[in-house]
């Protein structure tokens, strides 16, 4: 690996940052993660003795992230096929750009290493803050895009995922880096104290996996009383879901669905992200048989799509709604993390001007929400509502005061047939941990979910399948350490490694 050199050295990076995204679902071999790490120390060892090495260094960690995007990310060509006759030009510029755009976090993150890098096994330290920081800052700036951070490849290993209710994924992904880059260390002559660090690293996620182990063991199982939930799942391919000639029979199986006979009686259900194929406020018809389903319950929850008129025109918002009994609208809230490209178009005039639109269909791009908020539901414990990707976010899906239970509601079906919606749901589950809290996730083709504080998933519908998930809703854990300090302990963490790599210790050397 060391000796690689030109071509040879990108093709092998691109190849280890791709073989590193088998420990995502669906595939979860999180072993192949670490490895590609070690691997990839052992590349950048040898860039350093090229001539220009920050270059070199540069264009390694790009090829990393190139292989590890375009790889991890393939699912979003499918957004693509969709509506192929308007989009299906762009396909090829999202699956080649977006990696491309991506891996650029990684270019910048292996010349800082390279260019902190010292000839002692304190480098791993080195490589573990600067990628770290590197994930930190992907899932920030333009918006951010957090996905398939390094501490979902434990996916495999809930026990482990237990230490996000401590640091977070940030600062899980940040040990991750580090065991991984500590294998590396094995490689390095003359053997002395340095291959013990691996070991340490080896005895430290044993201990996260018996913490986590006996954190599951001693969970609660305690229900909210008096709190029956239905999860409407409909399946409506994304193709047909707005096509005139669907519609009505899409709004039934909505209602069908939803009436469906229980052997306990639900008092809230849930349907999932923009379920009405039509401006629901604006259908008098529809909402009289709102009125009819909300009869008997305590509250319907729906994603929809809402305008807002105000003198400068129409506004479009991806919305939550919260039906009481009688159609009553208790409350409402607006995603506020939209999806590029998706929900809105960076730059919309000039875009369109060389005929690209948004993904997602509309005359226009979709309003910003004002972020996220704590709504009261009738006879249930107060809710947060996060919209598809909004779950995606750490330390960004909840409000003060602090909520009982999340909603997650989004509609997979534009993520494909396999990865995509698989590692969505893992990232939703961390996001339980992280905050103590339920989730319920409301997915039109799967998968649905009751998930409890602890990551455990209590029921589930999976993939492609039509039909209702009935439940009882968890009981929330107090504030996790997490949800207290937020990232602090992940900066503490980073601050730790950069100021051990750049300590003036003298390494005793044979």
């Amino acid at each position: 690996m060391r000796n690689l050199r030109g071509w040879r050295r990108l093709l092998t990076a691109v190849i280890a940052g791709a073989s590193a995204t088998l420990a995502f679902p669906p595939f979860g071999f999180f072993p192949l993660l670490l490895l590609s790490y070690a691997a990839f120390v052992l590349m950048l060892d040898g860039a350093v003795t090229d001539k220009r090495p920050l270059r070199s260094a540069a264009v390694l960690g790009w090829g990393y992230g190139f292989g590890f995007f375009a790889a991890g990310l393939h699912w979003i060509g499918y957004a693509f096929l969709v509506d192929a006759d308007a989009h299906l030009w762009l396909l090829p510029f999202a699956v080649l750009l977006m990696p491309s755009g991506l891996a650029l976090f990684y270019a910048l993150a292996g010349a800082l290493y390279v260019r902190f890098w010292r000839a002692d096994p304190r480098r791993v330290l080195m490589f573990a803050a600067m990628f770290g920081t590197a994930e930190w800052l992907r899932g920030h700036i333009f918006t951010g895009f957090p996905w398939n951070l390094p501490a979902y490849g434990w996916g495999e290993s809930l026990a482990i995922l237990q230490s996000t209710a401590t640091f977070g994924a940030y600062g899980l992904s940040l040990l991750t880096l580090l065991f991984g880059a500590s294998l590396a260390l094995l490689a390095d002559r003359p053997r002395g104290w340095a291959h013990r660090i691996p070991l340490a690293m080896a005895i430290l996620f044993s201990l996260l996996w018996v913490h986590g182990t006996l954190r599951l063991a001693y969970g609660t199982d305690d229900v909210v009383p008096e709190v029956r939930l239905r999860i409407v799942q409909p399946n409506t391919p994304q193709s047909e879901k707005y096509l005139p000639a669907f519609v009505p029979r899409n709004w039934q199986r909505l209602i069908d669905l939803t009436m469906m006979p229980a052997e306990i009686p639900p008092t809230h259900v849930i349907w999932p992200e923009a379920a009405p194929p039509f401006v629901l406020m604006r259908e008098p018809q529809a909402l009289r048989q709102v009125a009819a389903i909300t009869a008997n319950l305590r509250a319907l929850m729906m994603g929809a799509v809402r305008i807002d008129e105000d003198e400068n025109g129409p506004r479009f918002y991806n919305s939550f709604y919260v039906f009481g009994p009688n159609a009553n609208l208790l409350a409402t809230y607006d995603k506020f993390h939209l999806v590029p490209f998706g929900e809105y178009l960076p730059f919309e005039e000039t875009l369109n001007a060389l005929g690209i639109t948004q993904i997602g269909g509309g005359s226009g791009s979709f309003s910003v929400g004002p972020g996220p908020q704590t709504l009261e539901v009738p006879g249930a414990p107060p809710v947060s509502a996060l919209i598809c990707y909004e779950i995606i976010f750490p330390g960004a899906v909840s409000a003060t005061p602090r909520p009982a239970w999340l909603v997650n509601m989004t509609d997979d079906s534009w993520f494909g047939p396999a990865a995509g919606p698989r590692q969505h749901l893992l990232i939703a589950r961390v996001r339980a941990i992280e905050e103590g809290l339920p989730l319920i996730r409301a997915a039109n083709g799967g998968i649905s979910a009751i998930v409890d504080p602890y990551g455990r998933i209590r029921a589930q519908l999976d993939l492609g399948l039509r039909g209702v998930l009935d439940g009882d809703l968890p009981t929330a854990l107090p504030r996790t350490l997490y949800v207290r300090f937020a990232n602090k302990l992940y900066l503490i963490l980073v601050l730790i490694c950069i100021l051990v790599a750049l300590s003036p210790l003298r390494v005793r050397r044979a």
